[in-house]
């Protein structure tokens, strides 16, 4: 009796102890199961551009209105509307039969005035001889002298007159002042058109190479003024990237030429024009596109991956970096803008602090990680032999 009583105590004090070896092999598990593995990142300081997007609008790089400058009949269009004209080329056919008679008139009046010239001064020249031995009277010379010159002045007005005439009746064929694209013609044959019309023939527009204007705030360039003589920023390149109306980016860059010296009352911008080359055609004077370039260089900045960087409810922006002893420490930064997938912090980061981007969820101030880099894979494998699924799934990283 006593010997069975005994194998019972046995028995229940071998139970106990494997219950209590298992419950503490369990509570290690749990506490191991309570630090969370964390993905980091290592951050260094980088120069960082500062790009703007702006909405801007295409402009021609040259226009010129055709315009007559005389009076008369359109008897002829010498182009194809739509087409490229080059400078020089004839556009319009004016009425000329009266400029050519004009051109005639000045031509007989030229020689009429060369030969009373010729005339006054063969009399002046005979004079001479007889006035120095006195056998005319001296201002019998004196005067023929002086109808030589009046000659001479009328031979030398008829010639301007003639230029007149000349260059009058070579304006009746009216010529392209550039080459580019010709637009509609505004008047038909046999419409009066004069010099002092106020619509133009037609319109021709320089296209390749072609402006873009673009507006921006001019809170924005005082601001960035201030930054450059502060040195927080430097300048940046002045290469322009083109986004079209639907989306699609121009083939080609562009480059800044110079930002306007007056602000725009109405709206409180300052245009800047860009230069882009147009080889296609594809551009065309006034279509709405957008202008995208880096106006300067933002030195000694961080890039941290965006869920990386956690908000407040006043909207300020804190991170968690694995610090002393592998605990997470929360810091405020300062990032105020994008660039990519990134955030781009200006403060509160120092080179090589290890930011936490995976695993956000589980970590507070001063809770202890496990951490390893952001981009180590995770390993899934099957439950080791004789261990519970339970086990099995919490396989780590490598």
């Amino acid at each position: 009796m006593f010997n069975r009583q005994a194998a019972v105590l046995r028995g229940s004090l071998c139970s106990l102890l494997l219950i209590l070896a298992a419950c503490s092999g369990g509570g290690g598990g749990n506490r191991n199961a309570q630090t969370p593995e964390v993905g980091f990142v290592v951050v260094q300081p980088t120069s960082v551009p500062l790009s703007v997007t702006l909405a801007g609008r295409t402009v021609a790089y040259e226009t010129s209105e055709v315009r007559p400058q005389i009076n008369g009949l359109i008897r002829q269009r010498l182009f194809t509307e739509g087409g490229y004209v080059r400078a020089g080329q004839p556009l319009y056919q004016i009425d000329s039969s009266l400029y050519r008679a004009a051109v005639n008139q000045a031509e007989a009046n030229l020689a009429s005035a060369r030969a009373s010239a010729e005339a006054a001064v063969a009399r002046a020249d005979r004079y001479r001889p007889l006035a120095e031995i006195e056998a005319i009277a001296e201002q019998d010379y004196t005067d023929a002298a002086a109808q030589a010159r009046v000659a001479r002045a009328a031979v030398a007005q008829n010639a301007a007159a003639l230029d007149t005439a000349r260059i009058n009746l070579r304006y009746a064929t009216v010529s392209a002042p550039i080459s580019g694209r010709i637009g509609r013609s505004l008047f038909t044959v046999g419409a009066l058109v004069s010099a002092s019309q106020q619509d133009p023939l037609a319109v021709i527009q320089r296209l390749d190479p072609i402006y873009v204007d673009m507006q921006q705030s001019s809170a924005d360039l005082t601001e960035l003024r201030r930054q450059l003589r502060a040195g927080e920023v430097s300048a940046g390149s002045t290469t322009v990237r083109l986004k079209l109306e639907d989306g699609s980016d121009y083939a080609y860059t562009g480059k800044v030429e110079f930002a306007d010296v007056t602000v725009d009352e109405r709206t409180g911008t300052v245009t800047m024009r860009a230069t882009f080359p147009n080889r296609d055609g594809l551009l065309l004077p006034g279509m709405f596109v957008k202008t995208v370039f880096e106006q300067a260089v933002q030195p000694n900045a961080f890039l941290v991956p965006q869920q990386g960087v956690q908000r407040d409810f006043d909207g300020s922006a804190y991170v968690y970096v694995v610090g002393k002893d592998n605990k997470a420490a929360r810091r405020k930064v300062s990032a105020e803008r994008t660039l990519g997938t990134n955030w781009v912090v200006t403060s509160g980061l120092q080179a090589g602090d290890r930011i936490i981007v995976q695993g956000l969820a589980n970590v507070k101030q001063d809770t202890a990680v496990r951490p390893v880099p952001a981009d180590t894979p995770e390993r899934v494998g099957a439950p080791p032999a004789g261990g519970n699924g339970r086990q099995g799934a919490a396989a780590g990283r490598n």
